[in-house]
C-alpha cells in the first residue's frame, strides 16, 4: 500500500504534522492486526495438534508419542526451530484450553504475544481453577482498559501477588523446584566469544558478582589498566580452570577447527568453522582468527588440532561401517558437516544423536551419504507416522528432502566446507614441427600426434596416427666391436631403431 508522504516528502525530508499522525495510527493498527494474527495462527496450531492426535489414536500409538511431531511442522510453517514450535503449540492449547479471556485480548489486539506468553508462564503452578481467576482478573472485559496502561513488569508483579494470594504453597514449591533446576550453560557469541551462563539461587549469584566486583575495583585502584568488566571475566576463568593469573588460555582442550588447507597454511582468506559440539562452538571466524587459534594452540602445547579433509569437489570424505550405529571417527565427521548444528531446518539446536536418513531397519547405511546431525526433539520427530526422508544433492552439497504427514516438503542443506587448495590443470603448449599444424581452434587432440601434414589445398590436411614399428629380425650372431671400440671397452654399435612409427590414414 502506499504510506501517506511516502512521494511527496518535500524539501528535506519534512511532512506534515497530519502525515505523522497517521504514520502513528498505522503503527498501531498494524500491531494490533500482529496480535490478531499470531491468535489466528494459535488456533489453526491447536486444531492440526487436535487432529494429528486423534488420528494417531486410532492407529494404536501410546499417549505420550502423540503428536510428537507437531511441533516440528509447525516450527517449518513457521519458520523456527522445533524447540520454538513446541513452545507455541503448548502456549496456543493453554490460551484457547485454559485462559479464554487471554485469547480474547490477544485476538482483539489489546495483549501483546509476548504479553500473552508470560501470563501461561507465571500461572503454569497452579491449578486450573486458579488461572481461571487470574486470567478473569486480569484480561476480562471490565480490566481492558487497566491492561493497556499497564507495563510488562508490572504485569509480572501483578500475575505474582495474585498467585501468592491464591495458593502461597505453590508458590512456595515452584521456587523449590527452581532451585534444583540450577545450572550453568555456554552459547555462541559474535566474534568469537561465548556466554557462559550460570543459573543459581539470588543469594548465591548476588554473592558472587559482588565479590569479583571488589577484586575488579581493587586491583584497578592499584593501576591495572584493564576496564572492571574484563577484570571480573578474567578473575572468574582464573578462578573456575585453577590457573594462575594470566594462564587461563592454558588449558587442554581440542578445537574443531573446520578450516582449508590455504587458509590454515599459506594466505588464504576463506573463513573457517570452529564446529559446535558440547557443550558449544562460536561459528565461523576470520581466516587469520584461525591462524592465530591454531597457532597458538600449537605453541603453548595446550591444545590438539582436529584435521577434517574434503576432496576437491567440497565434500568430506568417510568410509562407509557395518556397525549399526555410527563409528567414533563417522560420528565426528557427522558433527562437522552439520558444523555441530541439528541438520533440520531452521533448527539452531546442537546435535546429539546421529540418525540414519534411510533406517537402518529398511537397509539404509551406517555411512556419512546416509547420515546426519539432529536434534533429540527432530530425531524423534521424524520417527512418528507419516514422515519420510531421503538424500539428495543441491548444487553438489549434501541435502535431506523431508516430506510432513500432511505433504509439505521441506529440503535442508549441508553448509558447505571450506574449499582445499585445487590444482589448475592446463593444457600443454603445442609445437607443431615444420611443415606441420596444430590442432584446430576449440579442440582438443587425442595425442600429441593427432596433427596434420601440411600438403596442397585441393588435398586438404593428411591425418596421421602413431603405430607400433615393425618387427625386426633378430641377428644371427652378436655384433662385432671396432677395434678402437674394443681398446676403449665401448660396447659395440646398434643399428638405432626408430621408437615411433606413422601410418597414413587415407
Amino acid at each position: 500500500m502506499m504510506l501517506p508522504g511516502a512521494t511527496d516528502s518535500g524539501a528535506g525530508g519534512l511532512v506534515s504534522g497530519a502525515v505523522q499522525a497517521t504514520c502513528v495510527d498505522l503503527l498501531g493498527e498494524l500491531e494490533a492486526v500482529k496480535n490478531a494474527v499470531t491468535a489466528t495462527q494459535a488456533r489453526l496450531t491447536v486444531v492440526l495438534d487436535e487432529a494429528t492426535r486423534a488420528e494417531e489414536a486410532q492407529l494404536s500409538i501410546r499417549a505420550e508419542r502423540q503428536g510428537r511431531g507437531v511441533p516440528n511442522q509447525v516450527g517449518a510453517a513457521l519458520r523456527v526451530s522445533p524447540h520454538a514450535g513446541a513452545r507455541f503449540v503448548s502456549t496456543s492449547r493453554v490460551w484457547i484450553t485454559q485462559m479464554p479471556h487471554t485469547f480474547a485480548a490477544l485476538q482483539s489486539g489489546v495483549l501483546s504475544a509476548w504479553r500473552a506468553t508470560l501470563l501461561v508462564r507465571e500461572t503454569s503452578h497452579l491449578s486450573l481453577e486458579h488461572r481461571a481467576l487470574i486470567d478473569e482478573e486480569i484480561c476480562g472485559p471490565a480490566h481492558l482498559a487497566e491492561l493497556e496502561r499497564m507495563g510488562t513488569r508490572r504485569l509480572i508483579a501483578r500475575i505474582k501477588e495474585l498467585a501468592a494470594q491464591l495458593d502461597v504453597h505453590a508458590c512456595v514449591k515452584r521456587n523449590a523446584k527452581a532451585v534444583s533446576e540450577r545450572r550453568v550453560s555456554v552459547r555462541p557469541a559474535p566474534d568469537l566469544m561465548v556466554y557462559l551462563t550460570a543459573l543459581v539461587p539470588m543469594a548465591q549469584g548476588v554473592q558472587a558478582y559482588a565479590q569479583l566486583k571488589t577484586h575488579a575495583e581493587a586491583l584497578k585502584a592499584g593501576g591495572d589498566e584493564r576496564a572492571t568488566g574484563q577484570i571480573m571475566a578474567d578473575t572468574l576463568i582464573e578462578h573456575v580452570t585453577a590457573r594462575e593469573p594470566g594462564r587461563a588460555d592454558d588449558v587442554p582442550v581440542t578445537i574443531n577447527l573446520l578450516v582449508s588447507d590455504q587458509s590454515l597454511l599459506a594466505d588464504g582468506n576463506q573463513p573457517a568453522v570452529v564446529v559446535e559440539g558440547a557443550p558449544a562452538g562460536a561459528g565461523v571466524v576470520p581466516a587469520p582468527v584461525a591462524r592465530n587459534l591454531a597457532a597458538h594452540a600449537i605453541d603453548t602445547d595446550t591444545a590438539w588440532l582436529r584435521s577434517i579433509y574434503v576432496n576437491p569437489r567440497g565434500r568430506l570424505l568417510a568410509r562407509t561401517s557395518t556397525s549399526r550405529f555410527h563409528p567414533q571417527g563417522l560420528a565426528a565427521l557427522l558433527r562437522a558437516r552439520e558444523q555441530g548444528i541439528c541438520a533440520t531446518t531452521w533448527c539452531d539446536a546442537p546435535v546429539r544423536h546421529l540418525d540414519h536418513i534411510t533406517p537402518h531397519a529398511e537397509g539404509g547405511a551406517t555411512s556419512l551419504d546416509n547420515g546426519q546431525g539432529l536434534c533429540a526433539r527432530c530425531n524423534h520427530a521424524k520417527q512418528a507416522p507419516g514422515w519420510s526422508q531421503k538424500t539428495t544433492q543441491l548444487d553438489g552439497l549434501h541435502a535431506v528432502e523431508t516430506v510432513t504427514p500432511t505433504g509439505h516438503t521441506y529440503v535442508s542443506v549441508a553448509p558447505t566446507p571450506p574449499a582445499p587448495v585445487r590444482a589448475e590443470v592446463t593444457t600443454p603448449p603445442w609445437t607443431p614441427a615444420v611443415g606441420m599444424t596444430g590442432p584446430a581452434p576449440g579442440r582438443t587432440p587425442r595425442s600429441r600426434y593427432s596433427i596434420g601434414c601440411q600438403t596442397r589445398p585441393k588435398w586438404g590436411a593428411i591425418p596421421y596416427r602413431p603405430s607400433a614399428p615393425p618387427r625386426q629380425p633378430r641377428p644371427a650372431q652378436q655384433p662385432q666391436r671396432r677395434p678402437a671400440d674394443r681398446a676403449a671397452g665401448r660396447a659395440p654399435v646398434r643399428s638405432r631403431r626408430p621408437d615411433l612409427y606413422w601410418t597414413h590414414l587415407i
